[in-house]
């Protein structure tokens, strides 16, 4: 039997839990925002740009003008009653039609604020939100929020403009959630509701479901019908595997549940390991089955290349 439902945390022993995080103030989170945004800016600017456009294709091509025709051109353009009038060939131009709608729905659940390689993965959360929503705002599309953990914690209607944006990474910095649980179920029905016409949907989470499996596997199948579901998963190595370290305090930081683990001995390490492995296969099993390009992120890797594989990935597919 695995010790937990779900992978908790690992901490030192202690009496008493630690003290809560301080709530930042506003200059502390002014200054987070303006950190996330050169960093992600010429990433953006320089390489995700142009990738997310070769990706994402507009709903469509509109009419914009006929000109003349020229060598090379595609005979299946020619206007033959505006050649016939005016005595020469000309041709149909077109532009995509883009207006594209983006949903990044966000699990800020207690199993976010945990990383064993130099950053949390909620921080994680901040920067890859800011790297695809800025993508999108530079192809001129829409961009929404969905904030979620075992509730919906706020939503942010799509709107476009790079004000917008930041505004999108102020609010997931700040944001202090009600909830600590995980109900990813929960959040896609959410987001088929609001979300009216087709959209993108980047679902950033740990994907850490409780024992919610069939009750997700359902929820993302209905959703993806309708839109461009892109899971997002976040991880850590100490995720996968429990390191050989003596007595261990491990805490469930979504229920708050703890345990004394003894971690020299091999068993209690398998278990863990086992338990981790069938819950990662499960998930993963339900994105194949329905599809879907996963981007996945862990806290000892760089965000970028993890992005740009998926791009470029995408794009192969694509072309197939």
């Amino acid at each position: 039997m695995p010790l937990f439902s779900r992978r908790p945390r690992a901490e030192a022993p202690r009496a008493e839990p630690p003290p809560e995080p301080a709530t930042p103030g506003v200059a502390e989170i002014m200054r987070q925002v303006r950190r996330v945004d050169l960093r992600t800016r010429g990433l953006v600017a320089s390489q995700f740009s142009g990738e997310y456009h070769s990706v994402f294709k507009g709903q469509g091509l509109e009419f914009v003008e006929v000109r003349e025709y020229v060598p090379g051109d595609d005979v299946r353009t020619i206007d033959w009653n505006v050649s016939a009038r005016a005595g020469a060939t000309f041709v149909k131009k077109y532009v995509e039609e883009r207006e594209l709608t983006v949903l990044l729905a966000v699990d800020l659940s207690g199993s976010q604020r945990f990383g064993t390689r130099g950053r949390f993965k909620s921080e994680m959360v901040a920067e890859v939100a800011a790297t695809l929503a800025m993508s999108a705002v530079r192809n001129n599309d829409r961009v929404g929020l969905l904030v979620f953990t075992d509730r919906i914690e706020a939503f942010v209607p799509p709107r476009k403009g790079r004000r917008h944006v930041l505004r999108i990474i102020r609010d997931l910095l700040a944001f202090q959630p009600a909830g600590t649980g995980t109900d990813v179920a929960a959040a896609l029905r959410h987001a088929f509701r609001v979300m009216r016409g087709r959209s993108i949907v980047f679902l950033i989470s740990d994907f850490h479901l409780n024992g919610e499996q069939a009750a997700f596997d359902h929820a993302l199948r209905s959703a993806a019908v309708r839109h461009d579901v892109i899971p997002v998963g976040l991880g850590d190595p100490a995720d996968a595997r429990i390191p050989d370290v003596g007595v261990l305090r491990l805490v469930d930081p979504e229920t708050g549940d703890s345990v004394m683990v003894d971690t020299g001995v091999e068993r209690v390490r398998l278990e863990f390991e086992s338990a981790a492995r069938d819950e990662r296969t499960a998930v993963r099993k339900t994105f194949r089955r329905l599809g879907l390009d996963e981007i996945e992120l862990r806290t000892d890797q760089p965000i970028s290349t993890a992005v740009l594989s998926f791009f470029r990935r995408r794009e192969r597919r694509l072309r197939q």
